[in-house]
Order: structure tokens, then C-alpha cells, then sequence
């Protein structure tokens, strides 16, 4: 009988990578046995197994995975996830704790492996930790990037923009149309033109540079469930995984890219301040800056890749849904252009003077937020202290997760929450800004999104024109039920399939 040469004579050293497992192995499994003792203090959840704890019950989709485990344990749960202590909230009153109640503990983020790739070691203003760096940057795009005075200089290129999305529109009408496709050129127009001041679907450099491909790698590479992101002891797993080689990949072309953007900008002559791109703005800030905390090249174009991957995909997304709804729900669709129709009479361009009178349009808007949050379970919290919630104790260094998606379905919060209905916020002050924890789609507090208006004014001018210029129905032999609504998962989450409609125009 064959005897391994690892055990041959009893006493022989066991390899390097054996010894190297098994070192481990017991380091995994005495943070198990601690996690276990602290367990009373902590709130409930599932029972974690050895070394993976709870990975095993995230599934593919975990915003529904988690909801299931918020349904049996309750809206406050613990789970062990590999190595990393989690906490879930499921509920718009726990979700009022974490971002209100304890928002200063828990405003830190945890440095996950892929942030620290794609935003030049977290030095955006999404993945930085919490400290003076972040607050410098949150302040700069405050008052600098996203006020409502610099929001406001943009109009001209929403408004351009929109008519072009109509005028391609009109060119497949009244056949088929992969509305999803130009949703999405939309949104990438709009972005690249704010920020880069330049529009990159001309002349092919939007395929050239491919900002699908690159878009889609970014929202799944950063949807933060990926298992090496749950073992940072053991790194090397994300090169086993091909989670590095990916990362490497999409790095390396954004970087390109705004070295190109970078390079135009730098060279570009004295610009009058209406004039002036995201691009421009940072570059001035850049320059204007104390020596105490500069901005370096790489920290501005972390900001970049925050503004264009974060912008593009959230506003596609929302009017991607919102037309997908609104064709399954002929009368919300008709309800909706009556009153953009009765605003404007003949007029045939919205103007975003009109949009204060949409209310319906708005409460559609709401509606997708809630029934269909474009970031299902938010960008995750670490906690910098000790902090209780609810009665249980949350330790520092605690990741901590608010699943949107479940609280925009809790029927704690809503009624019939199963059902699109936009009707739900005629009359409702609940809003979208940070303040009703029922409806959390930018966030809330320190770390919420500050870029609410900038995303709002893109969103509305542009549903509001579709649903003036255009008459909607699914293609011959298509019905609502016959659509796929299948999500694809990431940081932000997508319909898997495309949105294919025909639109007959209403002016002659």
C-alpha cells in the first residue's frame, strides 16, 4: 500500500502550502468560536456554518436572500460572512438608526479589494473611509460639483441632449425599438458631456472606447458580494477567482480614458465659468488648493469614475424601469401623459419650468424607486465604534448593509407593496431626499448620494418628453406578461433583457 510522502515515517514536515492550509484552517476557526461567545450581545440570524459562516445563504440574488432572512429573523440580523462580522436592516425604522440615530458611528466604509482597485486605493467619494480626506472631497462636490447653481449650468445640455434621444426615437417610429439602448445613450450623452465636456457617441467612440462593456464590468465587479471580499486574509483568492485579472482589465481602460480627458482639459485655454465641465471644475480646484490636503491627479480621477459609472448606470436604470412599468400599466401610462399633455397643450418641448406641475409623473418616479431601487442593497457602512441599535450591541469594524429593495417592499411601510402603483405618494410627503427612511434610493445621511439633484433634473426632463412626443405599446403579439423581468445583480442592478417597444409619435 502507497504511503503519502507527507505521512512516510511519521515524522516528516508537512509541505509548505499544507502547513500554510492549515495555519488557516485554525485561524478561521478560532474566529468562529469567538464569534460564537459574543453571539449573545449581537442580533438574531442564522446559524453560521464553519470557516464560510453564512456565505452559503446569499445565493445569486442576494437582496431577495436577505429579505428572506429578515422575513424569519426579523428586520435586524447578524450573519457571519467568511471573516467579516454583517449586520442586514431590513426596515425603515432600523434604517433611521444607522443613518440618522448613529449616522457618525457608522459613516465609515470598509475598504473592499475591488474599490481599492478601480477608485485608486478608495480615494473617491464613495469607498473612502470616513476622515478629513472624505470631507474634503464631499465639500468640494457640494459646493463645487453638484450645488444646484453648478446643476443648473447644465441645463442646456439636458435639454440637448433629450431632444436628440426623441430625435432618434422618431427615426424607428412607428417600428420596434430597443428603447433600452437608447436609454442608455441618453444617459452616457448626458454624463459625458457634464463631466468630460465631450460626447463620445459621435463618430463611434462610444463602442471605440466600449462603455457598455466597461459599465457592466464595474457594477458587477463592485456588487461587493464576490467571496475573496469576505476572506481578506486569504488575498490571493481573488486571483484564483479571475476577480483580479478583471479588475486589472476595467482599471486599466477607465485610467486610459481619463488620462486622454485629462490631457485635452489640461491643455484647453482659459474657460468662462458657465462654460466649465465637472473636468474643469476639479482641475480649478486642483490648482486653487491648500497645501494642507491637494488633490492629485489620481484622487480627481477617482472622483471621475464616481460621477460617470455611478450617474450613467443609476439614471438609465430608473427611466429604463419606469417605461418597462409604464407600458405593462397602460393606465398609469395614459393617466401620466394626460397630465404632461394638459401642462404643455401644443407646445411640443418640456421645459423644465413645466416639470413643478407633474405630479403624477413624480409619483411614478417615487414608484421606481421604490418598487425597483437601482442600488438594491446600499453601498455598505462599517461601524468606527462600539454602537447600540435596538437593543444589540453592533462592534466596531462591523459591516454594515440596508436592503433597500426590502425596505421599498415592507408592508411595515406600505401598503400593497407588491404592486406598482404611483398613486401611493398623491398626497404623500414621503421624498426620496434622505429624510424618509421609507424610501432610500440616494441613501441618507453623511454617506447619502449628493448628487440627488443632478440625477433628478436628467431623470424627469426626459420621461416627461417621452411620454408628451410619444404613444407607447409593446410590439404585435407581445403582452405585458410575456416580458422577461429578470435583474442582473452588482452594486447597481439592471433588467437582464432589453426593453423593445414601438412608439408612434403624437405630433404630425
Amino acid at each position: 500500500m502507497a504511503v503519502s510522502p507527507w505521512l512516510r515515517g511519521g515524522c516528516q514536515p508537512l509541505s509548505l502550502v499544507a502547513f500554510i492550509f492549515l495555519l488557516v484552517l485554525i485561524k478561521l476557526l478560532l474566529m468562529q468560536h469567538k464569534s460564537r461567545k459574543q453571539r449573545s450581545h449581537l442580533p438574531p440570524g442564522p446559524p453560521a456554518i464553519p470557516i464560510i459562516g453564512n456565505l452559503h445563504q446569499l445565493g445569486t440574488m442576494p437582496h431577495l436572500s436577505l429579505q428572506r432572512l429578515a422575513a424569519k429573523h426579523g428586520p435586524l440580523i447578524y450573519l457571519q460572512l467568511g471573516e467579516i462580522p454583517t449586520v442586514v436592516v431590513s426596515s425603515a425604522r432600523l434604517a433611521k438608526e444607522v443613518m440618522k440615530t448613529h449616522d457618525l458611528a457608522l459613516a465609515s466604509r470598509p475598504q473592499l479589494f475591488a474599490a481599492k482597485h478601480l477608485f485608486y486605493n478608495c480615494t473617491n467619494i464613495v469607498f473612502s473611509p470616513y476622515g478629513p480626506y472624505w470631507r474634503n472631497i464631499r465639500k468640494i462636490c457640494i459646493l463645487e460639483l453638484l450645488s444646484a447653481k453648478r446643476v443648473e449650468t447644465y441645463r442646456s445640455v439636458r435639454e440637448e441632449e433629450v431632444a436628440r434621444l426623441v430625435s432618434r426615437i422618431a427615426e424607428s417610429s412607428p417600428g420596434t425599438l430597443d428603447l433600452t439602448k437608447l436609454l442608455g445613450l441618453y444617459a452616457n450623452d448626458v454624463l459625458c458631456r457634464t463631466v468630460f465636456g465631450r460626447d463620445f457617441s459621435k463618430g463611434g467612440d462610444y463602442h471605440r472606447h466600449g462603455f457598455q462593456k466597461m459599465l457592466e464590468e464595474y457594477q458587477v465587479l463592485l456588487g461587493g458580494f464576490s467571496i475573496g471580499e469576505f476572506f481578506p486574509s486569504l488575498e490571493f483568492m481573488h486571483s484564483l477567482t479571475g476577480m483580479k485579472s478583471r479588475l486589472k482589465d476595467t482599471f486599466r481602460r477607465f485610467d486610459q480614458l481619463f488620462d486622454q480627458i485629462l490631457k485635452e482639459h489640461s491643455s484647453s485655454n482659459e474657460i468662462e465659468d458657465h462654460d466649465k465641465d465637472l473636468v474643469d471644475v476639479l482641475l480649478e480646484v486642483q490648482r486653487n488648493d491648500s497645501d494642507e490636503m491637494p488633490l492629485t491627479t489620481d484622487n480627481i480621477k477617482a472622483i471621475i469614475l464616481d460621477m460617470f459609472a455611478a450617474g450613467t448606470d443609476t439614471t438609465f436604470i430608473t427611466l429604463d424601469w419606469a417605461m418597462t412599468e409604464l407600458v405593462m400599466n397602460p393606465w398609469a401610462m395614459e393617466k401620466a401623459q394626460n397630465e404632461v399633455r394638459g401642462v404643455l397643450g401644443e407646445r411640443r418641448i418640456v421645459l423644465e419650468s413645466d416639470l413643478p406641475h407633474l405630479h403624477y409623473m413624480k409619483a411614478i418616479i417615487k414608484e421606481i424607486f421604490r418598487f425597483h431601487s437601482p442600488v438594491p442593497v446600499l453601498v455598505p457602512r462599517e461601524s468606527i465604534e462600539d454602537v447600540v441599535i435596538d437593543g444589540y450591541k453592533i462592534p466596531a469594524r462591523t459591516r454594515v448593509y440596508v436592503n433597500a429593495w426590502a425596505i421599498g417592499r415592507d408592508k411595515e411601510s406600505w401598503e400593497d407593496p407588491e404592486r406598482f402603483k404611483p398613486e401611493k405618494f398623491l398626497g404623500s410627503d414621503i421624498d426620496f431626499k434622505g429624510q424618509d427612511f421609507e424610501l432610500i434610493p440616494f441613501g441618507a445621511g453623511r454617506r447619502g448620494c449628493p448628487a440627488i439633484t443632478f440625477a433628478t433634473a436628467i431623470i424627469e426632463l426626459a420621461l416627461a418628453q417621452l411620454l408628451h412626443s410619444f404613444d407607447w405599446e409593446l410590439p404585435p403579439g407581445i403582452s405585458a406578461k410575456d416580458l422577461d423581468l429578470t435583474e442582473v445583480f452588482g452594486i447597481s442592478m439592471h433588467r437582464r433583457d432589453h426593453l423593445y417597444v414601438v412608439a408612434k409619435r403624437h405630433f404630425p
